[in-house]
């Protein structure tokens, strides 16, 4: 601020004012006042920071100033403002071993490279470490005077009041929420600002945090690396707890992301504060009560971790299943404030371990004395030995003095507990890295060039561009984010008969690695809730077993669903399948609804027994024409052969042989030449038979007419006509036969729609034209035939085989009119066997009923084998 001396005229002026416009008392002494400090300053114009001075906890002068905020204390008195005057500095409570311990370690660090010839070599680091008091706005408040400082500057009446800042870099804040709000207020000034565990992801946003820079891993990682850790163990069925800030706010957001992915539901999701009232820290142990998950993913701060555990502990709620993050899972103070053992068997993510030499030592070697400029080392030691210093401002009567010179080396709590060293660590190569920045910008070697002016925007961009090896040997960078690399150790508590709890590390997370290389577990026996070797379960419903498939719940997450049994034709071979598989065409799927297995392929084979029966109807068939051909041949010379053409009967029994045979092509596997040939051989056989049957019948009747005076008919029907006719009609089906065959063939098929678990071996006819030009053709014959037969079936001589043509074309005609709709309702094979029963049955009817009678008189009843008898007239008889 740059005050202006005023002259006197000036007085002389407002007082006139005051007089003319009559301002209060109170005004116009406040104005006095003012013109006084005026007066007083005028001969020497100075820049002051408006307010009271923030005094550092900790501080030591040195040629480069480094920041530090941390939290001393755990709480503060709370107090009510009036509004009437100016409010008090916040008086912090509850000495905090942890944010003493983070500070201590920021010490040794520059401690060692003060020390050291190498780095910054020639040029002392000083420190300004405040107490942030785990308030946000004390944090932000310190944060100002870090980049401001309180001195007293000199500025000319004509310059502004401009000078460098204070500190070059600040270390800390440990929580997220402070550091956004700290981040959010130094970031336009360019000032580094490096801290050792806010892991909350949004500050990776350069854009809001551009100085922010730390060295614990971004929760983002963490987020999916507790969420594989999760899918691990198979649990999809999980609660949820995280702190009402920025950490669990934003730690969980992403979890949740990550676990909706992965195929983890969220039982229940709620957040907690240390300040919350009691009834909402009771409707949160009431809903964990409720549950039915018994796994709890947690992103909490060791302090709202206290406040849950300490509740379950009232309720006697155990044998939940904690995961935990970096936040808790490693530190022994969470352990020992767990006395009833409810985190018994967590299991977690934690920084990796770590173990700088000299750092404990150093830690352990603290003595108030030797800091006597450091009020809070004083404070540090009366509350560890809980003693009071006889010059402290708070003795009192009721406790022992303080000597300063206990031995710490008996003490156990947690700032002599040292399982918080990769913590401690990161604080440690946070200021390494600025060190190492700083040795860049002062051209650092055997010297520095003290000439340089510092810019912390300078710094910063050297920062993040640092690459160096602790002494220990760990590589320290930061990416485009501010962010180190991701790698976690899996962290299992394992409880020890003394009561004491064991941090086991059983497996490593590196974000580096591909994803399925990620997460790698040790082989190592690991502890779960209530001291259990076997891995809890958390799942809403069981595992849906291979052979069924999961359905949703109606109203409920993803998770809850129940298992249906894979429909025919289906198959789920794996575990909670979300749908079935249907089988390829020629499987089906087995009784478990687990595999396909191959259809049964199903044809008329000679193997099975209707088969093997039809095979035998038609050799019985085969022999039987035999046997009437070998009687006619043998008796060829008698008048009952050579009555209707011997010629034509003994072409019928060869077509009929042909018949029984060609039944035979329909049994068995059927291929390309049995298709072509069963449809064809029946065709041509059957017009061959129809025809001498035909041929015969027209014989009757040329015959009849023949004995009609000056009649002759015979003449145009001899035998050579005859058999031209046979020919001439056999022909017409041959032709048909090769149109056929030649457009658009029969073809072995395989049917899948017939049966679903079978498959039905077929001949595809190809063409249906030209199946059923065959069979209408050879019905179209059947019925001139049989009405030929009809008309002359009471034609009076004995020699009239009329009417036994026309029984037997009667039953032809029948067979094959049964024979459409049979064929067409039969499933399977069952269709084959009714057409080969339709051609048996119709070639037994033409062999019994046209020949043997004829047997009969021929073996029988010879005397009626006679040109006489043939020749003799009988009474007629009707049908």
């Amino acid at each position: 601020m740059k005050v202006h001396v005023m002259p006197p005229s000036g007085l002389a002026l407002i007082h006139s004012m005051s007089s003319t416009q009559r301002w209060s008392e109170k005004a116009w002494a406040l104005l006095q006042l003012l013109l006084m400090a005026s007066f007083s300053q005028a001969e020497d114009p100075v820049c002051r920071r408006i307010g009271d001075p923030e005094i550092p906890q900790m501080f030591k002068d040195g040629d480069i100033i480094l920041g530090g905020i941390f939290s001393f204390h755990n709480a503060w008195k709370n107090r009510q403002d009036t509004y009437m005057h100016k409010p008090l500095p916040l008086q912090c409570t509850s000495f905090n071993f942890r944010g003493f311990q983070y500070a201590q370690a920021m010490l040794f660090a520059i401690e060692e490279i003060n020390n050291s010839t190498d780095l910054l070599p020639g040029i002392s680091l000083g420190y300004k470490i405040y107490d942030a008091c785990v308030s946000i706005a004390r944090g932000v408040r310190v944060a100002l005077a870090l980049a401001n400082g309180n001195e007293v500057v000199s500025a000319p009446s004509e310059a502004p009041c401009t000078r460098p800042a204070q500190v070059q870099a600040i270390m800390g804040e440990t929580f997220s929420s402070p550091c956004m709000a700290i981040a959010t207020v130094i970031g336009p000034f360019h000032i580094p600002m490096i801290s050792h565990l806010a892991t909350c992801a949004c500050l990776s946003d350069k854009t809001k945090y551009p100085s922010f820079l730390r060295t614990i891993p971004s929760d983002y990682y963490q987020s999916r690396a507790l969420a594989q850790l999760v899918k691990h163990f198979g649990w999809t069925w999980v609660g949820a707890i995280r702190t009402n800030d920025d950490y669990g706010n934003n730690g969980m957001a992403t979890f949740t992301e990550i676990a909706q992915q992965l195929g983890i539901c969220l039982e229940y999701s709620v957040s907690v504060f240390r300040t919350d009232p009691p009834d909402k820290i009771q409707k949160t142990i009431e809903m964990i009560k409720a549950s039915t998950s018994k796994v709890i993913v947690t992103f909490l701060s060791p302090t709202e971790l206290y406040v849950i555990i300490n509740e379950l502990a009232q309720h006697n709620l155990t044998g939940y299943q904690w995961v935990g993050t970096e936040a808790w899972i490693f530190d022994s103070e969470s352990a020992a404030v767990d006395r009833h053992h409810i985190l018994d068997g967590a299991i977690g993510l934690s920084i990796p371990a770590a173990l700088v030499s000299g750092m404990e030592e150093f830690m352990l070697n603290v003595k108030p004395l030797n800091s006597s400029s450091n009020e809070m080392f004083t404070e540090f030691w009366e509350t560890l030995f809980s003693c009071k210093f006889t010059q402290s401002k708070s003795s009192t009567g009721n406790q022992r003095e303080c000597t300063g010179h206990e031995d710490l080396t008996g003490v156990q709590n947690s700032y002599t507990d040292m399982s918080l060293m990769p913590i401690f660590y990161n604080v440690y190569k946070g200021v390494y890295a600025a060190a190492h920045a700083l040795h860049v910008i002062l051209s650092c070697n055997k010297t520095c060039n003290t000439k340089v002016q510092l810019d912390p925007f300078t710094i910063l961009q050297h920062i993040r561009k640092i690459n160096f090896k602790t002494k220990e040997g760990d590589e320290v960078y930061f990416n485009e984010n501010g962010d180190p690399p991701a790698k976690y150790e899996i962290i299992n508590w394992q409880p020890t008969e003394n009561g004491i709890v064991d941090f086991v590390t059983v497996g490593l997370y590196d974000a580096s690695l591909p994803a399925d290389k990620q997460l790698t577990l040790q082989n190592k026996s690991l502890i779960w809730a209530q001291n259990s070797p076997e891995v809890p379960v958390a799942v809403c419903n069981e595992k849906c077993p291979p052979g069924t498939r999961k359905v949703l719940q109606k109203g409920k997450p993803v998770c809850c669903y129940d298992c249906l049994r894979c429909a025919e034709g289906e198959i789920s071979n794996i575990t909670d399948a979300i749908t079935c598989v249907r089988c390829h065409p020629e499987f089906w799927s087995n009784e478990r609804r687990d595999a396909c297995v191959k259809k049964e392929e199903e044809f008329l084979s000679y193997e099975e027994i209707m088969g093997a029966l039809l095979t035998a109807a038609a050799l019985f068939g085969t022999f039987m024409t035999a046997v009437v051909a070998l009687i006619f041949f043998r008796y060829r010379q008698t008048p009952i052969v050579r009555a209707n053409n011997s010629e034509l009967s003994f072409l019928l029994l060869f077509s009929l042989t042909l018949c029984f045979l060609c039944s035979l092509t329909f049994i068995g596997r059927p291929s390309e030449w049995s298709c072509m040939l069963r449809h064809t051989a029946f065709g041509i056989t059957f017009v061959l038979c129809i025809s001498c049957v035909l041929g015969k019948t027209i014989v009757v009747l040329m015959a009849f007419r023949a004995t009609l005076p000056g009649s002759n008919w015979m003449k145009w029907f001899g035998p050579v006509q005859q058999k031209l006719s046979v020919l001439g009609f056999t022909l017409i089906q041959v032709v048909i036969c090769i149109l056929w065959l030649s457009i658009s063939p029969p073809f072995p098929f395989k049917n899948f729609k017939k049966f679903k678990d079978k498959i039905i071996l077929e001949c595809a006819l190809g063409s249906a034209v030209g199946f059923w030009a065959v069979l209408g053709y050879i019905g179209l014959l059947a019925m001139l035939c049989f009405i030929l037969a009809f008309l002359a079936r009471k034609l009076p001589d004995n020699f009239n085989e009329a009417k036994f043509i026309t029984f037997s074309m009667l039953i032809f005609c029948a067979v094959w009119i049964t024979f459409i709709p049979a064929y067409v309702s039969s499933p399977g094979k069952f269709s084959v066997a009714v057409e080969i029963f339709a051609i048996l049955a119709s070639s037994f009817g033409l062999l019994i009923c046209i020949f043997i009678p004829k047997c009969y008189i021929i073996l029988l009843k010879p005397e009626k084998n006679t040109k006489k008898n043939m020749m003799g007239k009988e009474t007629p008889k009707a049908f």
